[in-house]
């Protein structure tokens, strides 16, 4: 029956009839949506290349300048600085919530009562908007911090920084949480029994089992949560807004501020975008190639 139900699916879809059906409707969804990405994202992305390599105030009244802004860009202190802040902020931010993800959808896998709604509740922070959960963390970071050791976020930049950390990691935890349960969920448990048979313990269970089999997700969560802190900037000018004396301050954030603080050359602010752009492609297409190497050597 299963065969012969393959067969029936198959055949419905070569459907000569149904093909040219498809083929004739197909461009009325396809191509409102490709339009619009064109004009979302396809042009505004051109157009800021090319921005990058003028100085203006106005779109109308430009100057070529060539690499000038690039120059000018690689010279700023600032950015310097908001770059080696976002990477330290990006290492330690995607290993607590990839750990701390994963170790919650393990337990959460193992039939405890109420799983259902502590992944609900785990999740719940990702509905949230990243400047409402600045300006509530701002709230309550900075009462625990006067309480206890007499500082703001504002004033100190460790303090800052953790405050990044802690609230990007309660935001990111719960939706890498569902990822990692839907592939815990798949790993087979032939192949656990099977390994409890030739004796293997949690551990070793977690190292050569469960973990290689979960890796495709794991690429996922890395991908999603590097990518994140790289970009992340409404929760930055929420919790901090690069203080004290931009020490707090992303490239997201330093870019904002080049561009729209800027009473001579936005250039300077576009060609940053540009360099950030290029950052997060080769840093996320290397942590790829990484990830997913381990997944066929495993």
């Amino acid at each position: 029956m299963k065969k012969k139900a393959k067969k029936h699916n198959a055949s419905a879809i070569t459907n000569p009839s149904q093909l040219r059906a498809t083929k004739r409707y197909a461009p009325i969804f396809l191509w409102p949506t490709f339009i619009a990405f064109c004009i979302g994202f396809v042009w505004p992305f051109i157009w800021g290349i090319y921005l990058s390599f003028f100085r203006f105030k106005t779109l109308r009244n430009t100057t070529f300048v060539g690499l000038e802004n690039y120059v000018k860009a690689f010279s700023d202190k600032d950015f310097y600085s908001s770059f080696w802040f976002t990477v330290l902020f990006t290492v330690i931010s995607v290993i607590v919530i990839n750990v701390v993800a994963f170790l919650v959808a393990f337990v959460l896998t193992k039939g405890i009562r109420g799983s259902n709604i502590f992944r609900t509740i785990f999740f719940m922070p990702n509905l949230i908007g990243g400047i409402v959960l600045g300006y509530l963390w701002k709230i309550i970071l900075d009462a625990v911090i006067m309480r206890f050791l007499d500082s703001t976020l504002a004033l100190n930049a460790t303090y800052g920084f953790w405050g990044l950390v802690i609230l990007v990691s309660w935001q990111q935890i719960g939706y890498m949480m569902i990822i990692y349960v839907a592939a815990l969920q798949n790993v087979p448990g032939e192949y656990i029994e099977a390994a409890k048979i030739d004796g293997a313990n949690g551990p070793q269970l977690m190292r050569h089992i469960i973990i290689p089999t979960v890796m495709p997700s794991i690429t996922i969560c890395t991908f999603l949560s590097l990518t994140n802190g790289f970009k992340l900037f409404d929760q930055n000018l929420a919790l901090t807004g690069g203080k004290p004396f931009k020490e707090t301050e992303m490239l997201a954030l330093n870019i904002y501020k080049s561009f729209y603080e800027s009473t001579t050359n936005m250039g300077v602010g576009q060609a940053k975008a540009v360099i950030f752009f290029v950052i997060v492609v080769v840093v996320a297409l290397a942590q790829l190639y990484f990830t997913r190497s381990k997944e066929v050597q495993e």
